[in-house]
Parts: structure tokens; C-alpha cells; sequence
């Protein structure tokens, strides 16, 4: 047989990829359920094991060589766990949630692909793989990382809010303590360390949800032919009321049987029931309150106030407002899709989309009737600047957005007057700098030696 002919053999046609296509069939809605609920058990497990085996060794003294071969081991997994936490960040990562729903998506993509490669002249390619290249390496460069001290909440099992985890951190840091900050923790020394300004019981009840690449569908927006915003898992038009509430499988009415997601791992759930709801409402009232607070502006009077003026507190007097009921954000991937959801201040934030990866945009949303009411560029995780923001809008307008009733929140002006002063400010620091060290060069040159020579001649004559 010629090469020719076993190319061409091998080579699927379109209507075999649309027969492999309409093959697969994923699994229902309830199967999803069980599945996400069976592997969060075996996640629950594991961890019950590895926390017996952690507390086995370290009761158990080890002989020098099995010391030798368990740090090697805890070596090990502290590398590969930040290892998997840069590929997730990167979109490279490869897990059990990747299953039928990522493998339906890349196989119609795929053959949509196939399919506009042969109609596609090699010169056109050619410039459509530069044009992606460059688009890709923008987005990449352009792209939003969390802020510094929320990566501990990413490489965190439990995804404990990095505030809260900031905290015991810089407690961490104060200490004589040789373990790494999450074993010290949760298994060392400071298993015992309760602190005031973020109790150990804030602490384990602050979970965040991370979604799962199947979890991220039921949030997923798309455009309809009106250019009005839609969920992709079922059509319906959004609306951000409080006829809404969050659940297991995405936003529901708040009427819907649907159950609320519980974290299996957070051992204070059980104990949830014998608080009333009273109590357990003002506490996470109180917990919201303390979100981005300025105490040493709020206490100062006068004129001492503007000493403890700062971009910072500015941006948390704005982000004051997000911890409120009913307050909607929105995610926009490198690839500018739309994610949407319920804030609920510890538990479902900005990270919980992308689970702490990239983004282009973040911020606040309003929705009614699946028309886009208004935007807002804030979010304590990733504070993205004003650039993003304008390039969000830009890729709604793209998409055919429906924008003849949106309104920008004055936080986007305030951003923009901030990034304009600091600009400024750090212009006007570095012209003064090249100032004086012009100065100090013109003082150590030769002329200027010989003239202060002169000068000091003549003043002792």
C-alpha cells in the first residue's frame, strides 16, 4: 500500500469525528452529583489517613536513616505541591474533575478545527497561528495574578481564607518553628496557637469553595442572539435578585430543592445545627464587618487622618461594600469567559471560579432580565488594574453584549484616579532622584574640585 493511501486511511473523515462526536454521551446531572459526592469522600479519607500517618510519625521516634528518608518524603511533596499549583495557574492541569463535560468540549473544538484547517489556504494559516500567538502571548502578559497574600489560601488544602491565614503566617514567621507554615499549622507547634485577631474557630469555618472544571459549567455565561446574558447550563436569563440563592450545582431560585454546598472537609459543619441561626447570622455579620477594615484610619481624627491615607485604604473603604447579602462578581478567564456568582465573604470569592488562577477581569455585577445593568473593576483577591477593566468591556462589545443600559460604578473613576497618582508620584520621586545625582556628578567633576580649591585658598588667605 503507498504512504498516500495509509495516510489518507488513517486520516478520520469529517463524518466520522461528527459519528465519534454524537457518541459520546455524558453522564446526567444526578450522575454528576454522585460522582463529585463519591470523590469528595475518598478526598476526606485520604486526608483522615495522611493526618493518622502524620501523627504516628511524629509520636514515633525514627531511626537516623528512616529521619533521612522522611524529610527526603516531605521534600518531595512540598515541591510537587507547588509545582501543581504553577500548572494550575497556567491552565496545564490534568485531575479526576477532568472528565466528560472537558472531553465533550476539546472534541467539538477539535473537530471544528479540523474542519477550518482544510478549507484554509497554509499562507492564511500561517498568519491565523501568528495572530493567536500574539493575541495569547498578550492575554498571558496582561493576565491577573491573586495578590501575595492569598497564594497561601491557593497551595492550602483546605483553601482557608488567606487573610485569615496571613495572620497565623506572620505569627509563623515570629516563631523558632522548622516546619513548613501549613504543618506547623495544622500539625505542629502552632496547632495550639489561638490568636485574637482571627480566632482558630474563624479560622476553620472560612473555608472557600474552588470549583472544579465540572462545578465552573453550572457558572459559565453566554450571549443570546439578543445580546442579553444567560446561563450555558440551561438558557435561562440571569437576574441578580434575591430570588436567587447558590447551590451545589450553580445559581437557583431560591425556591429549588437543590441542596446548599457544605465543605465535607470543614470539621465545624456538624456543630453548624446546634448554633441558632440567630447567632450564627450575627457572627458572620460581625466576620463580614471585619472584612477590609482601617482601624488606624477610622480611630484617627483630623488632621492625623490623612497620615493614614493610602491607596490601600482607599480600595478597602470601596471593597467595604462588597461584603454585603445579594452582592453578585464576575470572573473573566484569559480567554474572556464569563463566570458568574454569589458572594459570600469567606466561603465563595473571586477565587473560588478559576481555583486562584489567572484572570483577565474581576469585579462586581449587575443583571436583570439578562441585560447587563452594571460594573464594577473591585476584588480584594486579584485587584485588577483599570487596563483590564477597559479590555473587559471591549470583549463584551465583541461578543455582542447588550451595553445601552450599563453603568460603570464610580470605583472604576477612583481606580483610575489612583493608578493616575501613583504614576505621578513615582514620576516625580525618580525626576527628583536624577536631580540629585546630577548634582553629586557635577560636585565630583574636575572643574567643580578646582573651584572649591580656589575658594578654600582664598578664604585662608
Amino acid at each position: 500500500m503507498a504512504a498516500s493511501e495509509v495516510a489518507s486511511s488513517s486520516t478520520p473523515t469529517a463524518s466520522t469525528h461528527h459519528a465519534y462526536i454524537a457518541s459520546l454521551v455524558p453522564p446526567t446531572e444526578a450522575q454528576f452529583y454522585e460522582i463529585s459526592q463519591i470523590q469528595a469522600e475518598k478526598e476526606v479519607e485520604n486526608r483522615r489517613k495522611m493526618k493518622a500517618h502524620q501523627r504516628l510519625s511524629s509520636d514515633q521516634a525514627l531511626p537516623p536513616d528512616d529521619q533521612g528518608e522522611d524529610a527526603a518524603a516531605r521534600m518531595i511533596q512540598k515541591t510537587f505541591r507547588g509545582y501543581r499549583a504553577r500548572r494550575e495557574m497556567d491552565g496545564y492541569s490534568i485531575n479526576p474533575s477532568t472528565r466528560w463535560v472537558a472531553a465533550v468540549r476539546d472534541a467539538h473544538e477539535s473537530g471544528s478545527e479540523a474542519e477550518s484547517r482544510e478549507e484554509t489556504s497554509p499562507e492564511d494559516k500561517a498568519a491565523l497561528r501568528q495572530q493567536r500567538q500574539v493575541e495569547n502571548a498578550k492575554r498571558r502578559a496582561e493576565a491577573r495574578t491573586m495578590g501575595l497574600q492569598y497564594f497561601l489560601e491557593m497551595i492550602d488544602v483546605k483553601h482557608r481564607y488567606g487573610s485569615n491565614l496571613r495572620i497565623y503566617h506572620e505569627e509563623w514567621k515570629r516563631s523558632d518553628a522548622q516546619e513548613n507554615f501549613l504543618y506547623w499549622l495544622d500539625y505542629g507547634a502552632g496547632r495550639h496557637v489561638e490568636l485574637d485577631a482571627c480566632p482558630r474557630e474563624q479560622l476553620e469555618r472560612e473555608q472557600v469553595r474552588y470549583l472544579s472544571r465540572e462545578e465552573r459549567q453550572y457558572y459559565l455565561v453566554k450571549v443570546d442572539a439578543e445580546g442579553r446574558l444567560c446561563w450555558a447550563k440551561n438558557g435561562a436569563r440571569i437576574d441578580t435578585t434575591e430570588q436567587f440563592r447558590d447551590s451545589v450545582h450553580g445559581i437557583v431560585p431560591a425556591d429549588d430543592a437543590t441542596p446548599v454546598f457544605r465543605p465535607t472537609a470543614n470539621p465545624l459543619a456538624d456543630n453548624s445545627d446546634s448554633d441558632s441561626d440567630s447567632s450564627a447570622e450575627s457572627r458572620r455579620e460581625a466576620d463580614r464587618a471585619a472584612k477590609y477594615a482601617t482601624p488606624e484610619f477610622d480611630n484617627a481624627s483630623g488632621v492625623k487622618k490623612i497620615h493614614h491615607l493610602s491607596t490601600s485604604t482607599i480600595i478597602n473603604k470601596l471593597l467595604r461594600k462588597s461584603v454585603r447579602p445579594n452582592c453578585w462578581i464576575f470572573v473573566a478567564d484569559t480567554n474572556f469567559r464569563l463566570y458568574v456568582g454569589i458572594k459570600d465573604s469567606g466561603a465563595f470569592q473571586h477565587s473560588s471560579f478559576l481555583q486562584g488562577g489567572r484572570i483577565s477581569a474581576a469585579g462586581l455585577i449587575k443583571i436583570k432580565n439578562g441585560r447587563l445593568q452594571s460594573l464594577s473593576p473591585l476584588s480584594g483577591h486579584y485587584r485588577p488594574p483599570s487596563s483590564n477593566f477597559r479590555a473587559f468591556l471591549q470583549s463584551l462589545k465583541l461578543e455582542g453584549v447588550d451595553m445601552g443600559h450599563l453603568t460603570v460604578s464610580k470605583s472604576y473613576a477612583v481606580l483610575v484616579g489612583l493608578e493616575t497618582y501613583i504614576k505621578t508620584t513615582k514620576k516625580s520621586k525618580s525626576f527628583v532622584g536624577k536631580l540629585l545625582r546630577t548634582k553629586d556628578k557635577a560636585a565630583d567633576s574636575k572643574p567643580a574640585q578646582k573651584a572649591m580649591a580656589k575658594l578654600s585658598i582664598k578664604s585662608d588667605q
